[in-house]
């Protein structure tokens, strides 16, 4: 299964726990059952930076109550290049995005944008499979990471991607420059204002995906797809129709 096992979870050495919320969306919504988590990552390198603030934001995560779950993209096949997109790796990407509330992307900036395995990720994920949407009404949070001055095309692209594949992106965003300087001997990352900033961004999208989860099926409902549906309103149990009824509205 294309999964990566996340190492040390419990393990937070640059977060200063004096002023970390463990449940940041306290109040804002149900928290239970555990917030799930889908978070991809866009380099094959063996110390791939976009992995390992991955793995710092999935900690993060699973400090914050979520459940997570981290895809490792070394057997995709290209798109179209198996018939039917049958592949047991494009078969578990699309699995875990259709069990997840929420996704996070990191990609590292090449060449002014996102790398060709991060966009490969979001090429596997379709609008529409059978009836279900893989990403439709879920959160995102964009992260990316440079070998140089801080920038952000990869995290503007993935907003883009985001908006296309239907999916509500939080406003916070990290982007880390001259990540190779960020992180120690043992591949985690150092205390910093770059590491702060995937607090702020988990912490946030911890916030969005419950205020969210008991309005998603409602702001994803569209004219269009119950119109090719055949679905009609039923003006009996639709809220908008019982609002503006005549009845109701002259007993306000």
């Amino acid at each position: 299964m294309p999964l990566r096992t996340l190492s040390d979870p419990d393990n937070l050495p640059a977060l200063d726990q004096r002023y970390a919320l463990d449940r940041p969306a306290l109040g804002l919504g149900a928290g239970d059952p555990p917030p799930r988590i889908l978070l991809l990552y866009g380099s094959l390198r063996e110390r791939s930076f976009s992995r390992l603030c991955v793995e710092e934001a999935a900690r993060l995560l699973q400090f914050f109550g979520c459940e997570t779950r981290i895809f490792d993209p070394s057997t995709l096949p290209l798109p179209d290049q198996v018939t039917g997109d049958d592949h047991p790796a494009v078969h578990e990407l699309r699995e875990l995005s259709m069990w997840s509330e929420g996704h996070v992307w990191c990609s590292p900036e090449r060449h002014g944008q996102i790398t060709g395995i991060m966009k490969l990720q979001v090429d596997h994920l379709p609008l529409s499979m059978g009836g279900m949407r893989p990403t439709q009404g879920r959160t995102l949070a964009v992260m990316q990471v440079s070998a140089g001055s801080q920038s952000f095309n990869s995290v503007n692209t993935l907003r883009v991607l985001g908006r296309w594949m239907r999916m509500v992106t939080i406003p916070n965003q990290s982007s880390v420059a001259k990540a190779f300087a960020e992180f120690d001997e043992s591949d985690r990352m150092k205390p910093s204002a770059y590491y702060d900033r995937i607090v702020d961004v988990m912490e946030e999208l911890v916030r969005f995906t419950i205020l969210l989860r008991p309005h998603t099926a409602q702001l994803v409902d569209r004219y269009s797809e119950r119109k090719e549906a055949g679905v009609p309103i039923d003006s009996a149990t639709d809220l908008s129709s019982i609002a503006t009824s005549p009845t109701y509205r002259k007993g306000e």
